[in-house]
């Protein structure tokens, strides 16, 4: 499927992991018409093993904040020559949401986007996952990293061990406590009733960390004003759903999706 106009794709990275995790799918949509970027945050420029290197002095990342993320892609954006459709996973999702509700996505995807303000997560799963990223209790001047058995329970639940632990090996990096804190901030505001370009939602049956419920009810805390809004739950994805053996299905979904609306 061949786009009749290239556009670009900026892709948004979420939390605890590189901007690597979108080396399939950036030649996938580049075959398909596609230019695509998809930037480092700021401060971890790198593979997983040398930012993993770089504790406990990667201070400039710990004192990272969700706010300033938000900017930083907000300002890759609007420096394009054209909107751009965004496409992020995650965190990324949530800051995707962001950046469409600010009017700089001429579409945009959340692929088991970290909910907005608003949306309160009450699962267990998703408390499990992700409360010791938060780093409660202790410094925000050091950075968190997940262990590989979180990061089982977390991202890539129900794969084989030895996926699992390749996975880690390649993506895992050091993370900021600050940014994870910022999501239970102002920082983290949608405006649900607000009109926007085309977005997609979309969810896994066995993610654990953003359980599909949960961004059930994201989706459903939009109001319904006219503008294009769907949600889609694919089954068996958990949150390594970039790299899971079925990650080409969901990209074909989202690319069918993006050829529906011609008009962003």
């Amino acid at each position: 499927m061949k786009t009749s106009e290239q556009k670009t794709i900026l892709f948004v990275t979420g939390a605890f992991v590189t901007h690597h995790c979108w080396d399939e799918w950036r030649p996938y949509f580049e075959r398909n018409g596609f230019k695509t970027i998809a930037p480092a945050w700021p401060f971890k420029n790198g593979t997983a093993r040398e930012l993993r290197d770089l504790q406990p002095d990667d201070t400039d990342l710990a004192e990272l904040t969700l706010a300033e993320l938000v900017d930083y892609y907000a300002d890759i954006a609007e420096n394009l020559p054209e909107k751009p459709i965004i496409v992020g996973h995650s965190l990324g999702g949530l800051i995707t949401q962001i950046l469409l509700n600010r009017g700089l996505a001429s579409a945009a995807v959340a692929i088991h986007s970290v909910p907005p303000q608003g949306v309160f997560p009450y699962e267990f799963s998703f408390l499990k996952a992700g409360w010791k990223s938060l780093g409660l209790f202790t410094s925000v001047k050091k950075t968190y990293l997940m262990s590989f058995k979180d990061w089982q329970y977390a991202f890539v639940n129900e794969m084989p061990l030895k996926e699992q632990q390749r996975a880690y090996d390649k993506l895992t990096a050091p993370e900021s406590k600050t940014v994870a804190r910022g999501g239970l901030t102002s920082a983290a505001a949608v405006d649900f009733a607000k009109e926007h370009s085309p977005l997609l939602l979309t969810s896994g049956s066995i993610d654990n960390i953003i359980p599909a419920h949960l961004n059930l009810r994201n989706f459903n805390k939009y109001k319904r004003n006219g503008s294009v809004l769907e949600y889609k739950e694919f089954l068996g994805r958990n949150h390594f759903v970039l790299g899971q053996d079925s990650w080409q299905e969901d990209a074909q979904y989202i690319l069918k999706w993006l050829d529906k609306y011609k008009q962003y």
